[in-house]
């Protein structure tokens, strides 16, 4: 896979503020990304399709359909574009409501510049696989392909977001360890991440819906005040759901 670059990346901005749009176009080119921009939801499903963005960074209040409905719709076509959703309000629930649409990240307006600009190169190498050759990971039923980011179960395909392929990957080179929530929290989205341990939860939520869709036994367990382990037998540990 080519590897991510400032002259390769292309990051579409969707806000229906212009100052806003403006202010981040101006610094994302300076910093060398290509960039489009969009100023409704339409337009933004319209790029997406056609440009195949890396990065979207989408506001959630947009005229017509909202940026909530823009993740979700990207998410159903299989876009797997990352995510930076930014809103004007900082509450648990406009948090959650995003992350559950398939955000990887959010950020509270007003924000810096520069912190913006750090989510994005963040995002980006998350984006891009360690792996050169790729590799496939397994645990008893369920494959991951680093190459592809798609998990497998028997036959049955698996579409991963990029912050569930990062979280699925992570337990997967280590399996049947009890992996803590901090150390789950630092090593996908980073010591500076604010969103506090219901961004985890979500994600693990999300991972159990796909990885169990057809019935399929857990996989993915919680050990009661200490984080989750990837295992397939409970048999004997009361602390483990």
């Amino acid at each position: 896979m080519q590897p991510y670059t400032h002259t390769n990346a292309h990051i579409l901005i969707v806000d229906d503020e212009s100052r806003v749009t403006d202010a981040l176009r101006r610094g994302l080119a300076y910093e060398g990304y290509q960039v489009s921009s969009a100023n409704d939801g339409e337009a933004a499903l319209a790029l997406a399709r056609t440009r195949r963005p890396d990065v979207i960074i989408l506001d959630i209040m947009l005229p017509g359909i909202d940026g909530l409905e823009v993740c979700r719709r990207l998410r159903a076509a299989h876009n797997e574009a990352a995510i930076l959703m930014l809103t004007a309000r900082d509450t648990v629930a406009d948090r959650v409501a995003g992350l559950e649409m398939g955000a990887d990240d959010y950020l509270v307006k007003p924000f810096a510049l520069e912190e913006l600009l750090a989510r994005v190169k963040a995002l980006l190498r998350r984006k891009q696989p360690a792996e050169s050759a790729g590799e496939i990971l397994c645990f008893e039923d369920l494959e991951l392909d680093t190459a592809t980011r798609q998990a497998r179960r028997m036959s049955r395909v698996i579409d991963l977001s990029t912050t569930e392929y990062e979280l699925l990957a992570l337990f997967m080179r280590n399996p049947r360890m009890v992996l803590t929530r901090g150390l789950l929290m630092e090593r996908i989205w980073g010591n500076d991440f604010e969103g506090g341990a219901n961004v985890l939860e979500v994600y693990i939520g999300h991972l159990r819906q796909k990885l169990e869709k057809n019935g399929e036994k857990r996989l993915l367990r919680t050990m009661r005040g200490t984080g989750y382990v990837l295992r397939s037998s409970d048999q004997g540990e009361r602390n483990t759901l």
